[in-house]
């Protein structure tokens, strides 16, 4: 291998109707997430049906959550000297942040699953591997928009970028670290051994969804460190590399101190009082699960 060439088209169409290979990634990516989560959630007791009915809420806030903090984290190119502040509404040209991603759609999961009367953390946990697939499977739509690369290398699997994406300063013909691959890469590595813990060690209470946390924040890390794109930057890094750091001390903080109070309770899928006629409520009264409220 002496390059790894970008693809020369991102959109395609039908008559009218734009077909964007972004978009079709990151909807590739939710589907496949959503079988992911669906097998693991029903393995673990969950009623069918539920991963349909939180994707109606999760999908949308996710999308939001993620386009506020691409924005608030790039603002130069809306509403910096030349910018145009009606391009924070084109999420089809790429774009979206997924801490808040992660954030907005953690809060609409949560929304309904309490509607179903259903706890968090067994549904996060199930979803924990199929999230970090789901954002290997998007990162193909950043390769498609020649976008967020990393800096330039020789190395043999360097990304070839055509003129039209080229930085500024850059000489056509340059080659740049695929970021996009490490961090498929990273993620799919990241998923399989998420799993293999959970089987091993019966990751529960929130604990597998914390360990999928630290895990994607660890690999973040280093890629970040690696990109050129422009970024907001504090105290002479990337936003993003702190909110890296950051996420993964909470992740790791959170996964300790829920394995300890958690250690002997049952992990009960449903709140209490809400379970089915006959199917029971294992975990005693006296016991919440880690951050929930009765």
């Amino acid at each position: 291998m002496s390059s790894i060439p970008s693809p020369p088209v991102g959109v395609w169409h039908l008559g009218p109707f734009p077909l964007r290979a972004y978009a079709m990634a990151i909807l590739a990516g939710i589907a496949v997430a959503l079988w992911i989560t669906d097998r693991r959630y029903l393995a673990r007791g969950g009623p069918p049906g539920t991963v349909l009915d939180v994707a109606y809420w999760a999908v949308p806030f996710g999308i939001i959550g993620g386009r506020i903090y691409h924005v608030l984290s790039s603002p130069d190119a809306y509403f910096g000297p030349g910018g145009d502040p009606w391009l924070a509404f084109a999420i089809w040209n790429g774009g979206l942040g997924i801490w808040g991603a992660i954030a907005l759609g953690a809060v609409g999961a949560f929304i309904a699953l309490r509607r179903r009367g259903l706890r968090a953390a067994p549904y996060f946990d199930a979803a924990a591997p199929a999230l970090l697939v789901a954002q290997a499977i998007g990162r193909l739509g950043n390769w498609f928009n020649q976008e967020l690369f990393g800096a330039a290398t020789t190395l043999p699997w360097g990304l070839e970028i055509d003129a039209a994406h080229l930085p500024p300063g850059y000489e056509a013909g340059t080659l740049f670290h695929p970021t996009f691959l490490y961090e498929m890469l990273w993620n799919l590595g990241a998923a399989a051994l998420l799993v293999w813990l959970d089987r091993r060690y019966r990751l529960r209470h929130g604990r597998a969804f914390w360990a999928y946390v630290a895990l994607y924040t660890t690999g973040r890390l280093w890629i970040e460190m690696l990109r050129i794109d422009e970024a907001e930057l504090v105290l002479g890094l990337r936003l993003n590399v702190w909110t890296s750091i950051v996420v993964l001390i909470g992740a790791l903080v959170a996964f300790v101190v829920i394995g300890r109070r958690t250690r002997g309770v049952d992990d009960s899928i449903y709140l209490p009082g809400r379970a089915p006629a006959g199917d029971g409520d294992p975990e005693p009264a006296s016991a919440p699960e880690a951050g929930e409220s009765r």
